[in-house]
């Protein structure tokens, strides 16, 4: 056996190999060594110029899918967002144009989206203030807005709400959050290490989803807006989909839009 004394810390992340760790290339170690508390890696990790998402869902027999028909115009933001997040929206329907963390909410209105998608990404999303200013102003002339995991984070402190570190984080495929209005318990991904503060939510928020594990709160969708957002990942691959039909809900959300803009 090998003796400890051989034994290696590695500085990016603590843990003692004997070989080193092995990671990822191209990563500034300053940027990734410091604790994810109060540092914004939303802006590290996000593209670095827009582009439209064309690729759906897979089948079997005939692999990704290129849908022509795209009725709605999603402008989505990348904290570091899951490509099947964007496979979803197309697969559904949508052009989806996916943009930089720090792109302002005047650029986006400018691109006349239908509908705004905050995506998921690492880390605290307090330092994100360029990604909270943006979701307010996108949020209040009542564009639908949709956000997952730190989207939904973000969607909390522009709506007024404060976010937590949690003790215990939640990470897994196997976490049962409950639909308040269904009462159905749902099988759903979860990885993250902050939180929404339930006590925290304005009047015009309203709960939809809480975790069976500690009561911690999943969901939410503002009452006087057309805007909800989930802390899990329902676009898990592989993973469960119980909560898959939350894209459906943002579907159904623009085509409400897009009519009212229709009868205006």
């Amino acid at each position: 056996s090998d003796s400890l004394d051989e034994l290696v810390q590695c500085d990016s992340c603590g843990f003692f190999t004997h070989e080193g760790c092995y990671g990822i290339n191209d990563v500034d170690s300053n940027q990734t060594s410091a604790s994810s508390a109060s540092t914004d890696l939303a802006k590290v990790v996000t593209c670095k110029a827009a582009y439209e998402s064309v690729e759906g869902e897979w089948t079997l027999g005939q692999g990704y899918s290129k849908p022509e028909n795209k009725p709605f115009h999603v402008v989505a933001y990348d904290f570091g967002v899951k490509r099947n997040i964007l496979r979803m929206l197309v697969a559904r329907g949508c052009k989806v144009s996916v943009v930089p963390a720090q792109t302002s909410a005047a650029d986006v209105l400018a691109m006349n989206p239908d509908g705004v998608f905050l995506s998921n990404g690492p880390g605290d999303p307090g330092p994100c203030t360029y990604a909270i200013d943006a979701a307010r102003e996108l949020i209040e002339p009542g564009i639908p807005t949709f956000g997952i995991c730190l989207g939904h984070q973000i969607m909390a402190l522009a709506s007024g709400a404060q976010t937590l570190k949690m003790k215990f984080g939640h990470h897994g495929g196997n976490h049962p959050v409950q639909d308040i209005d269904s009462k159905q318990v749902l099988i759903t991904s979860q990885n993250h290490g902050f939180a929404v503060d339930a006590n925290s939510l304005p009047a015009n928020c309203r709960v939809t989803h809480v975790s069976l594990f500690d009561g911690s709160l999943q969901g939410f969708a503002r009452t006087d807006k057309p805007a909800f957002c989930f802390q899990g990942h329902p676009e898990a691959s592989p993973g469960p989909h119980d909560i898959a039909y939350l894209f459906d809900r943002f579907i159904q959300l623009m085509q409400a839009g897009v009519k009212e803009k229709k009868n205006a």
